[in-house]
């Protein structure tokens, strides 16, 4: 089995394991590696390479990112226009009435997707460049919305704790093992919740296991400033010149 074959075999297993989770959260729950499977499938095949040295992690799907387009920070304009990835995505089996699953027809801008690829892009202005040594993946691939009318976003860390300990369970599983196929040299998160994560399945000392600012615009640090200081540390983390 090649190299994509694996990480596509292995993110399979990984929506199979979540599907089986039981939750007794009253709210919506969107899996974008189901009916965005044809989107995230395109998006790991072409972007996630062999021998990428440095792994950022997020922690899961935004409402307007990876929920409506299968890709992580997945902002519309960056993945049909940075990424040039454009495919069809399908429907949630329960879908929030304020939070339809538009796909690639999707007008919302993700801002933690705009500001994380817009870095990127101005960086590196092919994507095949950055993803020479670089590839991006979330910790969890589940979206879930809260089932009041302004289907307010819920991270999986507000789970309870059994519930959350069976998530966080898969999901470390599959993290390790993902690490284990691309084993780069730094681990990245987007985020403090993140780098936990990193931190948590990383078993090589000689690995560089830190973190970025979470670029979202409800993080007062992101707002001012973010893409300074995000070139700031990847450079004193000696991962960027």
């Amino acid at each position: 089995m090649d190299f994509t074959d694996r990480i596509i075999g292995r993110t399979r297993l990984l929506c199979r394991d979540v599907d089986a989770i039981s939750f007794s959260y009253d709210g919506y729950i969107y899996n974008p590696l189901d009916y965005a499977r044809t989107m995230h499938e395109a998006y790991l095949g072409k972007y996630v390479k062999e021998g990428a040295e440095i792994l950022f992690l997020g922690m899961n799907p935004g409402p307007f990112g990876m929920m409506q387009t299968g890709v992580p920070f997945g902002e519309i304009n960056a993945v049909r226009n940075y990424l040039k990835l454009d495919l069809p995505v399908g429907k949630p089996e329960r879908e929030h009435p304020s939070r339809p699953v538009l796909g690639m027809k999707t007008t919302r801008s993700e801002g933690s997707g705009k500001r994380l690829w817009g870095l990127v892009s101005l960086l590196w202005p092919d994507p095949e460049d950055f993803f020479k040594d670089h590839c991006v993946f979330n910790y969890c691939p589940l979206g879930f919305l809260d089932a009041g009318k302004t289907a307010k976003n819920f991270t999986p860390d507000h789970l309870p704790k059994e519930e959350r300990a069976a998530l966080e369970k898969v999901c470390d599983s599959y993290l390790k093992d993902i690490i284990d196929i691309i084993d780069p040299r730094a681990l990245i998160g987007i985020g403090k919740y993140a780098q936990s994560k990193l931190e948590a399945v990383n078993d090589d000392p000689k690995r560089i296991v830190s973190s970025i600012i979470h670029p979202s615009p409800g993080n007062p640090q992101a707002n001012v400033d973010w893409n300074g200081k995000t070139q700031a540390k990847m450079r004193e983390l000696g991962l960027w010149n």
